[in-house]
């Protein structure tokens, strides 16, 4: 599905100061967000040999929805979210009768037309093509990952466990055996298993109730996305010289025929040839104030991180019902799940990570010290209606590569190489 950008008038204040920048610009490329996505599309530019200036508005790399997300690389796993089973619960969804996913209807006009579009993408025909397209980018984002792991040592809990869904209900794992099939046409390894044939590879099943089957996937991996961005950051400024300019809030926006100037709001410029915004949830109302208008939503999530039990799984789970992720990173377990569409406040509700805590313990009783769960995370999945990443030329001199959904981590390094590969194509190789 193609997603349309819509244009307006940008207000009158929208542009930087007029006297910002007027000389020759800092670096060929401004890369906006310091997350997953914004260091693998850094570097994706910097190995090209594009001179790149990575901003955020933390005083670090990786503090906003990378942070403590669920840590699993599901390059196979990329079903998209609008899909016809998904119509059958939405009226238990928008009563608020699924636990684990609530919505926070808005009536504002950006919200019914992401609404709109979801709902038209809930349809067989199009929940195929949205998947497929989604498994491209993530095979594409695995060879670029293990390609910079053949240039670079880094050091982010990266391992190749496998991931297994595990069902409960016959129909859903029913029709997990269809997709397994679409998937199977484009070279994807699953397997279908029976709960013992399940508890062979993973002991640790045996305490997690009972299953109608499981979806075996032996390559899918792990990795903590807080510490990629961080050894990401470090190989950038090392190697590839990379500015980067941490605390610093994007507020104004001004092109001219030859870059882009951005301001925050204490005056402070930074100039560009080009611009890409990788600002996940927050790109939205950031591109707005420029004339720019995106299709995407915020879907809150929460986790927690906290040392494995006695039977804690090796093989990264995903439970199907109650939708809720175990992720093992060394001697600890990284649990996430929950979802609430059109949230967009990034506190921790006591009770929803309670209610995300008591979910865990039920569905994997021994697989992590619940009782040091701690204060727990959340963070804002940016999603489009048709779980696809934008990757565009928004403007002359502005690109996008936003809207990652659930699969941020996943997407980020194939995502990364498609923006760069844009760019090449508008941009003349660097001058500086």
């Amino acid at each position: 599905m193609r997603i349309e950008m819509k244009y307006s008038r940008p207000a009158k204040d929208a542009g930087c100061p007029q006297d910002g920048a007027p000389g020759r610009p800092d670096g060929d490329i401004l890369v906006l967000g310091a997350g997953v996505v914004g260091v693998a599309t850094a570097y994706a530019l910097a190995r090209r040999g594009y001179s790149v200036i990575l901003v955020d508005r933390e005083e670090g790399p990786g503090r906003g929805t990378s942070f403590a997300n669920g840590a699993q690389l599901s390059y196979a796993y990329t079903d998209a979210l609008a899909q016809p089973a998904l119509l059958r619960k939405l009226p238990a969804m928008v009563l608020g009768l699924d636990p684990a996913f609530r919505f926070r209807m808005g009536v504002d006009p950006g919200f019914l037309r992401w609404s709109l579009a979801f709902l038209r993408n809930c349809t067989d025909a199009r929940f195929s093509a949205n998947t497929l397209a989604a498994l491209r980018i993530g095979l594409e984002s695995r060879l670029a990952l293990h390609a910079l792991q053949e240039r670079h040592s880094l050091d982010f809990g990266h391992a190749m466990p496998g991931k297994m869904h595990l069902y409960r209900d016959p129909a859903a794992f029913a029709r997990a055996a269809e997709v397994v099939s679409l998937k199977g046409d484009a070279g994807i390894e699953q397997h279908l298993l029976s709960p013992a044939e399940a508890m062979g590879i993973e002991p640790a099943l045996a305490n997690a109730g009972p299953l109608a089957g499981v979806l075996w996937t032996p390559a899918d991996e792990v990795g903590d996305p807080h510490l990629f961005c961080r050894a990401m950051l470090e190989l950038l400024r090392g190697s590839y010289g990379v500015r980067a300019e941490f605390g610093f809030s994007a507020s104004h926006l001004r092109e001219d025929g030859d870059a882009v100037h951005v301001s925050d709001p204490s005056g402070q410029v930074i100039s560009a040839r080009a611009a890409v915004i990788c600002l996940g949830a927050g790109a939205p109302h950031f591109l707005a104030r420029f004339g720019i208008r995106a299709p995407v939503r915020p879907m809150k999530g929460y986790s927690f991180t906290a040392p494995v039990g006695p039977r804690a799984p090796s093989v990264s789970l995903t439970d199907a019902s109650r939708k809720i992720v175990f992720c093992r990173l060394g001697d600890q377990m990284r649990v996430a799940g929950l979802a609430e569409l059109g949230n967009w406040s990034t506190g921790v509700d006591a009770n929803r990570l309670n209610a995300l805590v008591d979910s865990a313990r039920a569905a994997m009783p021994d697989a992590a010290d619940y009782d040091a769960a701690g204060t727990g995370w959340a963070g804002l999945r940016p999603m489009t209606p048709n779980s696809l990443p934008i990757i565009a030329r928004a403007r002359a001199n502005l690109y996008l590569n936003i809207g990652h959904g659930m699969l941020g981590w996943t997407f980020a390094m194939g995502s990364a190489e498609r923006t760069a590969a844009l760019i090449e194509t508008g941009l003349r190789p660097s001058l500086s």
